[in-house]
């Protein structure tokens, strides 16, 4: 993707200082206009031994995460594929990246190895490459429409493939000795602690945090960063990568950041980060792109 052009796009104010997102959405209920936010889709492709739609592709969304956008009084928007076997009109990923104010790239399935230029090292690892192709092409259409982009769990290490990086096709076995970063059984009681880099976009946003508590549900991990992308926090343990952000972001390049761990599954009872912080400046970033195409 042409990074010139999609800074050109955005025209976005700089960001010094975090945003209250929480307030930005609320000025926006007040004259009936909540942020509309897309979330990308999961896929469940056919299977005859599925009692319901076997033989058909379903598109859908976990109920966490679109509880986790509105609480904070956004609309999420699930958006479709356009593509498949049952495609038909016009309707584009471009026009959803033109009506909608932000997007969220949704966890799920393991990415492809093709899509960065591997061959699956087991059939269990061989991923979702329609869905790649799908998410890739929605990331794109956002950045180049000058939308903020905001990667969850997979969400991250398809945004880092996206945009040249390369991931570990499984963690534990491409590094021995790492920690355990998914466990099946518990999926997401499942935590660690994470150290977030100091004077980052993150840490600021988190008020300075420099560690805190997080959930684990992912086996796949980025091994190669993205050209242009910076860490913002680490496993402490084995160094896995946790956060991720573009490093335009706080300037006038394209809002794209990520984190590998799932917000919309934590609780304060768990003892786990109040990620609230992060929704809210990731809603703010979408307000403020909103205004600027509206008054250029």
């Amino acid at each position: 993707m042409d990074s010139a052009e999609s800074t050109a796009a955005l025209g976005r104010p700089e960001q010094g200082t975090p945003s209250s997102g929480g307030s930005a959405v609320r000025e926006a209920k007040s004259v009936g206009a909540r942020l509309k936010i897309g979330i990308s889709a999961c896929f469940m492709h056919p299977d005859p031994n599925r009692s319901a739609f076997a033989h058909k592709t379903v598109q859908y969304i976990e109920q966490s995460m679109a509880h986790w956008v509105m609480a904070a009084g956004a609309m999420p928007v699930l958006i479709p594929s356009p593509a498949g076997d049952t495609a038909r009109g016009d309707v584009s990923l471009a026009d959803y990246a033109q009506w909608l104010d932000g997007v969220v790239m949704h966890g799920g399935a393991d990415l492809w190895p093709g899509s960065y230029g591997e061959e699956p090292l087991r059939p269990e690892w061989s991923g979702d490459r329609i869905r790649d192709e799908y998410e890739i092409a929605l990331v794109k259409a956002f950045v180049a429409a000058g939308k903020p982009v905001l990667g969850i769990c997979r969400g991250l290490q398809l945004i880092n493939v996206a945009f040249g990086g390369t991931l570990y096709q499984d963690t534990s076995t491409q590094r021995p000795g790492v920690l355990v970063h998914r466990d099946g059984q518990v999926y997401d009681q499942q935590f660690h602690t994470v150290k977030i880099e100091e004077k980052s976009r993150l840490s600021l946003i988190l008020a300075g945090a420099i560690s805190c508590k997080i959930n684990s549900i992912h086996h796949q991990s980025i091994k190669d960063l993205a050209p242009g992308f910076v860490v913002e926090a680490r496993c402490p343990d084995d160094g896995v990568i946790e956060a991720i952000r573009h490093a335009g972001s706080d300037q006038a390049g394209p809002w794209v950041a990520a984190v590998q761990w799932h917000p919309e599954f934590h609780k304060p009872e768990y003892g786990v980060i109040d990620d609230t912080p992060i929704l809210n400046d990731f809603l703010a970033a979408a307000m403020a792109t909103r205004s600027y195409h509206a008054n250029p």
